[in-house]
């Protein structure tokens, strides 16, 4: 039976009995301005309860939640995706002192909305990925509430990321551009060539060694991967997830590449042992963040004096000034994109794809897939355009109905 009663201050308060536990009476008092109101919050409470909800933890916040999902998300998914939901718990901040149970589905919205319309730290809209991670770090925070009894709903299930938001640069290198991470001589060739043609991921290729590769058989074993922590490179067994440990078949071109490399690093020292990194820093050792930057960096900029198309042609790369960017700025993950582009373009199927991109999930191989689909459709109905503009009746001045 719960207690009413007038407080001092004017307010009205409603006791409701929770049970015994631990051997003693447990209560939860609730406040309103009115007795109908504090009856109605009592009510709600009476609600929970039959509901089998843990009432005593209403009043945690979300924030609270957002460190206890933190600390165990953190143990399951690798440290670069763990800094994004850092990220976005950043984003997610302002609702950290809220009630738990009192966040609604319009609270999140509005965040989501705030960031795609303007980025907190680049003043730009951020990327549709970036509103899609904090989606998910906020719904999997409630699904925690949830799983312990706190919550029967989550406000953030249907939230909804701007049709306008602008998708991450992500694409195939063309084949000119391709003809230059071929035939550009660079100590970034080797990972270039690599991730292009075998699909590597950066973090799979920092670590792989000489022993990893068959050049008879025209494979490569991915079963180590690196994290960057604190922009160093932290080695593990496997790769980003259970099914990126994987052997890779590999084209000729870069197994005759691979060979003629090899054979370099043997007149150059005399040996080569097995377990030496094929993409070593200049110094033989393991890349962090710091040393595959300035690498990459070097690397573009040698693509772009070679290969630029500038107005006028620098005279050298060491000009005052330096010599302008002009070419795209190619990426790790545009390499590996190459590479699915070009499975898909020799008919490759989509589950053998699957395997040697090493995705845990096929929709990520069939969303690619599909995307490419489209756009090769696309440009082959281009034909139809083509042929029709050559036909006599669809010429200007002849009569459409004949």
């Amino acid at each position: 039976m719960a207690k009413k009663t007038k407080r001092a201050d004017g307010r009205y308060a409603v006791q409701i009995y929770l049970g015994e536990i631990d051997g003693k009476r447990k209560y939860k008092t609730v406040y309103g301005s009115t007795q109908k109101e504090a009856n109605e919050k009592a009510d709600e409470v009476r609600a929970s309860l039959r509901k089998g909800l843990d009432v005593s933890a209403a009043r945690d916040t979300f924030g609270a939640w957002a460190k206890r999902w933190e600390s165990i998300h953190a143990r399951e998914v690798s440290a670069g995706a763990m800094t994004a939901y850092t990220g976005a718990l950043h984003r997610l901040e302002p609702l950290f002192p809220v009630p738990i149970t009192k966040v609604r589905a319009y609270d999140i919205q509005q965040i989501i909305y705030d960031c795609a319309s303007t980025h907190p730290s680049t003043g730009q809209p951020a990327a549709k990925r970036t509103l899609q991670v904090i989606r998910s770090a906020a719904k999997q925070i409630f699904d925690l509430a949830i799983e312990n009894r706190v919550l029967d709903f989550n406000p953030a299930s249907n939230l909804r990321i701007p049709a306008a938001a602008p998708e991450e640069t992500r694409r195939a290198l063309i084949d000119e551009e391709q003809s230059w991470i071929i035939h550009t001589p660079h100590r970034a060739r080797r990972a270039a060539m690599i991730m292009m043609l075998a699909g590597l991921r950066r973090g799979e290729l920092i670590p792989l060694t000489w022993r990893d590769i068959d050049l008879n058989n025209r494979t490569i074993s991915v079963d180590k991967s690196v994290e960057m922590v604190h922009g160093q490179s932290r080695e593990k067994s496997g790769g980003k997830t259970y099914s990126s440990t994987r052997v890779v078949d590999i084209p000729q071109i870069l197994a005759d590449f691979l060979r003629s490399e090899y054979a370099a690093d043997l007149a150059a020292s005399g040996t080569v042992p097995l377990g030496v990194l094929v993409c070593p820093t200049a110094k033989g050792k393991m890349h962090n963040m710091s040393s595959w930057r300035r690498m990459w960096e070097s690397y573009l900029k040698e693509l772009n004096f070679r290969h630029g198309k500038f107005t006028v042609p620098p005279k050298s790369k060491m000009q005052p000034g330096g010599v302008p960017m002009v070419i795209p700025p190619i990426t790790a993950h545009w390499l590996r994109h190459t590479f699915a582009t070009m499975l898909y373009l020799s008919g490759v199927d989509v589950l053998t794809a699957k395997e040697q991109l090493g995705h845990s999930d096929i929709k990520t191989t069939l969303e690619i897939y599909t995307h490419l689909d489209t756009a090769h459709k696309r440009k082959n109905i281009s034909k139809l355009d083509d042929y029709l503009s050559q036909k006599s009746v669809c010429k200007s001045g002849a009569s459409p109905t004949g």
